[in-house]
């Protein structure tokens, strides 16, 4: 009784952490990038620090005080597998980035439903799932709740939605992407080793465009580059992403995802207190709130299909550690509903992937039930 007294205290520290960092990192990007605070209009350039922050640290990890090995990685997995997961990565934070530009921390957090709807449209066309009517219907419920919430939004912007939406759907083709290539490969990265390999080649993507659309920017402006501030910033993310790499390991699918719920309507109160200018209306709350059912009705069917599929006849005792270890297992085939924000992307909560940061990182936890269907049956 104290043993699990014991753990589900230290789960509840994992998932608060959690919470704190997916909030604290989306918080303070927004801070730090919007006009009317910090005035450091640079996605691209901040993005960037994250990704150069993040190499340096993770190849200190894995070379110098070696944490975790590196990988085997030959040029042929580099090149087929790596270059084009980092592009779409570094697409969906800098998109995300660019968003908190233009549009509220409240409303970025209510497009992000949209996360599942991108996920399986590209899990469809890629080939690595199945489309299914009860699927498709919890997606036109999450589709008619953003459209609706959309419809609601005081300060509605067309650039900041239309740059949102778009660093959603690249950040569902980068999971789907890590699923079909790392998996063909037979490869898995830990968040370490993901940084290691992943953020210096996003860094790479990033520098094109920030040479052509924001060097020249950076030149004739007088911007404000202090130190700590960015330096926190990027610790704050890279943190972030560590959390996440915990709270997998001690948490089960449905744990993570209404933790994820709870952090969004969180993040969503506490964007409209530090942000005054962001304004909630009753036609957002009810569009979100009908995203939400739609979200939670998928995470149900996805869980539901886990179970299905694993569950065997046995004792009443052993189903009862059977159900645990499932609902533990479930938490590798969950979908992020996030978009990205700009640190490593989130890969758990409902609302976030690159919610914040969190970065390709474990490649199996990023597998939907169908994938790995697929990969047991090939590999029999």
């Amino acid at each position: 009784m104290a043993m699990i007294s014991k753990t589900l205290v230290f789960t509840y520290i994992y998932l608060l952490i959690y919470i704190i960092l997916s909030s604290g990192v989306i918080l303070y990007n927004k801070w730090v990038l919007s006009p009317k605070y910090f005035n450091f209009p640079f996605p691209i350039t901040l993005t960037m620090i994250h990704m150069a922050f993040s190499g340096i640290v993770s190849f200190f990890l894995v070379r110098v005080f070696k944490v975790v090995s590196p990988v085997k990685m030959t040029f042929e997995i580099y090149a087929t597998c790596v270059i084009p997961i980092s592009a779409f990565f570094a697409a969906s934070l800098w998109f995300g980035n660019t968003a908190y530009l233009y549009i509220s921390v409240a409303f970025i957090q209510m497009l992000k439903a949209l996360m599942p709807v991108a996920t399986f449209i590209m899990a469809v066309l890629c080939g690595t799932d199945k489309a299914r009517c009860d699927v498709f219907l919890n997606m036109l419920v999450v589709s008619v709740g953003v459209v609706v919430s959309s419809y609601g939004e005081i300060h509605f912007n067309v650039v900041g939605t239309v740059y949102q939406v778009t660093g959603i759907f690249a950040e569902a083709l980068r999971l789907v992407l890590t699923q079909v290539l790392l998996q063909k490969k037979g490869l898995t990265l830990n968040p370490i080793t993901s940084l290691y390999y992943i953020a210096p080649c996003s860094f790479v993507f990033l520098f094109v465009p920030w040479y052509l659309l924001e060097k020249p920017g950076m030149e004739v402006s007088q911007i404000q580059f202090n130190f700590w501030i960015f330096f926190s910033n990027a610790l704050c993310a890279l943190a972030l992403n560590f959390s996440i790499f915990l709270v997998i390991g001690r948490t089960g699918a449905v744990t993570i995802r209404v933790a994820g719920v709870l952090k969004d309507w969180i993040l969503i109160a506490l964007s409209t207190v530090i942000f005054p200018e962001s304004t909630i209306t009753g036609m957002n709350i009810i569009g979100y709130a009908i995203a939400l059912c739609g979200v939670v009705m998928y995470n149900y069917l996805k869980v539901r299909d886990v179970r299905a599929s694993s569950q065997l006849p046995e004792a009443a005792p052993e189903r009862m550690v059977k159900d645990w270890k499932l609902d533990k297992k479930a938490s590798d085939i969950y979908v992020p509903n996030n978009g990205s924000d700009g640190s490593t992307a989130n890969i758990l909560s409902s609302s976030d992937a690159a919610d914040e940061e969190a970065q390709p990182l474990v490649a199996s936890s990023r597998l939907s039930h169908v994938g790995r269907t697929q990969a047991s049956n090939h590999g029999g």
